[in-house]
């Protein structure tokens, strides 16, 4: 699966290569003059070294308790043409360095225009790993959630929305000429006209976006998904994503007619408000009319892809395939290409396609997005970036940046039920700003609407309010006072089935069959997280979570779903059943003999290795008993108290043996018990070896152990070991097996008086 996985993702790195003539940055990469394989060998290194770099960025922020994107754009940022990728070696092909750095700085100090960072092709890759990352976040979006906490969701999305767009609006406007020469033709225009201008329409847009996935990891850490302020701020966040991209369509529309109206005004015309106007409106039909046929459409979509193609990996490079080809349907109408591509996730979010094309996409998009992320980072002109003005003027574009989310969130939801607190809770959940942030500024860049400062400011905004929202966040959660004035009323009839087994091996167990059960009905099952045992299972209208909890299995599903989870259940249960009852027939001396005849003869070599941990083993000789329990009792206490390194408590390890002897008993033929059992308190392997002083009383016997021939016990081995660890457990049984086996070892070791003979005895086993 994996191979398919990473196939797929090298498919779709040539296709974006392929892709790549339609970038049409302003200006363009310049040409080298290269030929075409030497071309395509940068590319391949380039490629080679930013997932390098991407990747030991990230790792790096997570060490730091800091999202992985910003490591991956600081990657992108040192290994760019701007920084270490600019420093060229030798005087062959390297000599302006792998990304051309130096050759590009040479270029824009001769034609006085700031070139694009990366190569048409490498920008292409960069395109296709966006458009995976918003489908797959429109595949993430929660409708349900976002249909129940529709009016306060979108009260909050709009608000934040909308005064973000217009403090970044403003603040380009009126800084923008204070700190930057060139645009001090902002000052000369109409307001109107200056508010549609590329640079405050962008930087406005850049301040929109909200980046959900940071705050989601914290509200999961706090336990807080599911309160009203966790609800409310993911459901803002869908609105916030769906306004900010809308924002984005109308906006580049506006630009669109913007330049249409210039070149009629260079012959004289003026602006036309009203085709700017005709274009806004058909960015906004275009994506609602996109929307409401794409969640028409799903189920037809995904009944089709389930009826063609029975393989999930096939199902979901197909529904890749119809992402992409929305994705250019979207930019062919003026709209950007990433606003296609999370429509289509959307719309497929309704189906049971959603978890099995979010896992089988998964290599996919840990091969592209770092790509992403980190050529986004190399776009940054260091140089640039930490000259005053752009550090002065981000950080005032920055301040209003926290400050518009956190009132535009804030002041709705007080009208919507919370208190200052919840207000506050909520309007610091919306204020990172991440992926899409990083998006529009990139458009911006290589459409030429940006310059090299202002994108370098749109990162850095980017960063610090990443940055500064977590820790907010945690301190505004830490008084456990409510941020809601009233209680609202649980309207979801969902509820939450407890299993109660055994053991955590029996409910693994369990667990596993009841997902083959499920598969094997035709729902499609998905593993959302390995750690914590939770798995999906979907199909049509109908979606359960199941997980499981040490020894409890637990299954979250609608009254409705209730009677075919049972059903499951019961199936399953009835098939364990049947095979534990295969399992504890009674086992036959002659089975027992040759299965251990058959072992001894497999296992000739290879026992020196496991033969030492005997050397660890109690030897007790003329041990005596009056049962089976004080027996175990009195061999633990024993071990313990000879090697108490290994067992920690004698009375777990007690319990762990006993437990095992009720299951199925130890007692084999020719007087031979092998009593075992495994804990967490056992450190490795310990155990004792016992001879029963037969001395012809009651006391020489243990009349309640049973054997397979109904020979009395003379010799015991018990055995401990850790049940969390991997050890030798059972080649050591089979050592001890042989040793007994093998030319009447049992008769033998029976005969030693002594501890030393006893160790003698298996230090001889061959």
């Amino acid at each position: 699966m994996k191979n398919k996985g990473l196939f797929l993702a090298l498919l779709c790195a040539m296709a974006a290569t392929c892709a790549s003539a339609a970038h049409d940055a302003v200006p363009p990469y310049p040409n080298f003059g290269l030929p075409r394989v030497e071309e395509m060998m940068f590319l391949v290194l380039q490629i080679g070294v930013i997932i390098f770099a991407a990747k030991l960025g990230g790792m790096v922020a997570s060490l730091l308790k800091l999202p992985s994107i910003l490591g991956e754009l600081a990657a992108g940022i040192v290994i760019g043409p701007w920084a270490l990728g600019g420093v060229g070696f030798g005087d062959g092909l390297f000599a302006s360095g792998l990304f051309h750095g130096a050759a590009l700085r040479q270029i824009a100090a001769d034609t006085g225009h700031a070139f694009d960072a990366t190569s048409p092709s490498l920008y292409g890759i960069a395109t296709l790993a966006s458009v995976i990352l918003l489908f797959l976040s429109g595949l993430e979006t929660d409708l349900k959630m976002f249909l129940r906490y529709s009016f306060v969701g979108l009260m909050v999305g709009l608000g934040g929305v909308v005064v973000s767009f217009v403090l970044g609006d403003l603040c380009a406007i009126y800084l923008l000429p204070k700190f930057f020469p060139h645009f001090a033709y902002l000052k000369e225009l109409p307001l109107a006209e200056a508010l549609t201008r590329e640079a405050p329409l962008y930087m406005g847009i850049m301040s929109t976006a909200t980046s959900v996935g940071i705050t989601a990891r914290i509200l999961t850490e706090k336990k807080k998904m599911d309160s009203e302020e966790g609800v409310t701020i993911m459901a803002g966040a869908v609105i916030d994503d769906v306004l900010g991209l809308i924002v984005l369509a109308i906006g580049n529309g506006i630009i669109a007619a913007n330049h249409a109206a210039a070149k009629v005004g260079a012959a004289g015309g003026a602006m036309d408000w009203g085709a700017i106007g005709f274009v806004a409106v058909k960015a906004f039909g275009v994506w609602l009319g996109a929307t409401a046929i794409g969640l028409v459409a799903a189920r037809w979509i995904a009944k089709f892809l389930k009826a063609m193609f029975r393989s999930p990996v096939v199902i979901a490079t197909m529904a890749f395939g119809l992402a992409l080809i929305l994705a250019g349907f979207f930019e062919f109408m003026g709209l950007a290409m990433i606003i296609g591509a999370y429509v289509m996730g959307l719309a497929l979010s309704r189906t049971d396609l959603k978890h099995p094309i979010q896992e089988m996409l998964t290599p996919v998009y840990t091969f592209l997005v770092p790509i992403f992320f980190c050529s986004m980072g190399m776009m940054v002109d260091i140089s640039a970036l930490c000259s005053k003005p752009v550090i002065a003027f981000g950080a005032i574009y920055t301040a209003l940046a926290v400050a518009a989310k956190v009132l535009g969130c804030m002041v709705p939801s007080m009208f919507c039920g919370f208190n200052v607190l919840g207000g506050l809770r909520i309007g610091a959940g919306m204020v990172p700003r991440g992926e899409v942030a990083l998006i529009i500024a990139g458009l911006g860049l290589s459409s030429g609407y940006l310059t090299q400062e202002i994108f370098g400011i749109g990162i850095l905004m980017t960063l610090v309010t990443t940055v500064v929202a977590p820790p907010a966040l945690v301190g505004l959660f830490k008084p456990k006072a409510k941020g809601i004035r009233h209680p609202r009323p649980q309207n979801d009839n969902s509820r939450e089935i407890c299993f109660e087994l055994g053991g955590s091996d029996v409910a693994d167990l369990m667990l596993e069959r009841l997902v083959a059960e499920f598969r094997d009905e035709g729902f499609f099952t998905s593993l959302l997280s390995k750690d914590d045992h939770i798995w999906a299972v979907a199909m049509d209208d109908m979606e359960v979570a199941i997980r499981r909890d040490r020894r409890n299995i637990y299954v979250s599903c609608t009254p409705a779903e209730e009677a075919i989870v049972m059903t499951a259940w019961m199936e399953v249960a009835s098939a364990m059943n049947d095979l534990a009852r295969s399992i504890s027939k009674p086992i036959r001396r002659q089975d027992v003999d040759q299965m251990i005849q058959e072992t001894a003869t497999k296992l000739r070599t290879g026992h020196s290795g496991v033969g030492r941990y005997m050397q660890g083993f109690v030897m007790l000789p003329k041990f005596r008993a009056g049962s089976k329990r004080e027996a175990i009792e009195k061999l633990v206490a024993e071990v313990a108290a000879a090697c108490p390194h290994h067992v920690k408590d004698a009375a777990a390890a007690t319990a762990a043996v006993l437990r095992r002897e009720e299951s199925m008993p130890t007692g084999l033929d020719h007087g031979i018990a092998v009593p075992h059992g495994r804990s967490p308190d056992v450190n490795g392997i310990a155990g004792a070896v016992a001879i029963l002083d037969n001395d012809g009383t009651a006391n020489g016997c243990i009349p309640d152990y049973e054997t397979i021939d109904n020979s009395p016990v003379q010799i015991i081995v018990l055995t401990l070991a850790n049940s969390e660890q991997q050890t030798p457990y059972l080649q050591l049984m089979s050592f001890i097996s042989k040793a007994l086996r093998g030319a009447n070892g049992y008769e033998r070791l029976a005969q030693c008086k002594t501890a030393d003979e006893m160790r003698h005895f298996f230090r001889n086993v061959k």
